[in-house]
């Protein structure tokens, strides 16, 4: 995948964090998806629909781009600006409380957001599993806790970022939350390489945020956290 194709997209108010792009790009280089026009992904937590737009591009398929912090409205209006609003349908729901039909997803992808609401065991066989088609694919990207540092969230992050800490868990810890289940073939883990790229574009922008961010990134950030990733083959 050739990131420079979306750096006119890439921007302090399309980023909500070290630079998604950058994330999607490694887990596409990594575990290629091959899917065809009719083919459904769910981007969970799309944020302002970045990554949808991406996916989109990238695989031809049909998007459905879920977010609860921005409204689909505000998503739907990007989306056709962007020349994809045929392909990408915003979505606003809550990952705990879907209401799509079952067995609809070829594909599911989550950027920076899963750490936020699936960070316990039974997440992935009780709210993901039951939308997911057969021989389905889940690509997940999200920030963690280097290895060595596993079960030290609150004690390393906290001066960071207070009482989320708890929310950054090593690589083996996602890949015993994920667990196993019937219809689960595999899980891999591993810590991510785009680590400093997505973060140095990050912290280049002026996005308030990155500018917080800023000063935790040479004393917390990158002697203690990483980038997970995660992709599960289903049955």
């Amino acid at each position: 995948m050739d990131i420079s194709s979306y750096k006119n997209y890439i921007s302090k108010e399309t980023m909500m964090g070290p630079n998604c792009v950058r994330v999607l790009a490694e887990l596409f280089d990594k575990h290629p998806l091959q899917c065809a026009a009719d083919d459904r992904i769910l981007d969970l937590g799309c944020g302002t629909g970045l990554t949808s737009l991406v996916i989109a591009k990238e695989t031809g398929a049909r998007i459905c781009a879920n977010d609860l912090w921005v409204s689909a409205e505000e998503n739907g209006k990007r989306f056709a600006q962007w020349g994809v609003g045929e392909q990408v349908m915003p979505v606003c729901e809550d990952a705990n409380q879907f209401h799509f039909e079952k067995k609809q997803f070829h594909a599911l992808i989550s950027i920076d957001s899963y750490h936020y609401f699936a960070g316990h065991e039974g997440f992935f066989q009780e709210k993901i599993l039951p939308f997911m088609k057969d021989r389905g694919e889940v690509l997940i990207g999200i920030p963690g806790l280097k290895e060595e540092y596993a079960s030290r969230a609150k004690e390393l992050l906290s001066d960071w970022l207070g009482d989320d800490a708890y929310m950054f868990k090593s690589r083996i810890c996602w890949k015993e939350l994920i667990g196993s289940h019937e219809r689960i073939e595999s899980v891999e883990t591993w810590e991510m390489d785009c680590f400093r790229e997505a973060w140095s574009e990050w912290l280049a922008s002026d996005n308030e945020f990155a500018c917080n961010d800023r000063q935790y990134f040479e004393t917390i950030i990158r002697p203690y956290t990483c980038f997970v990733g995660i992709y599960i083959k289903l049955k």
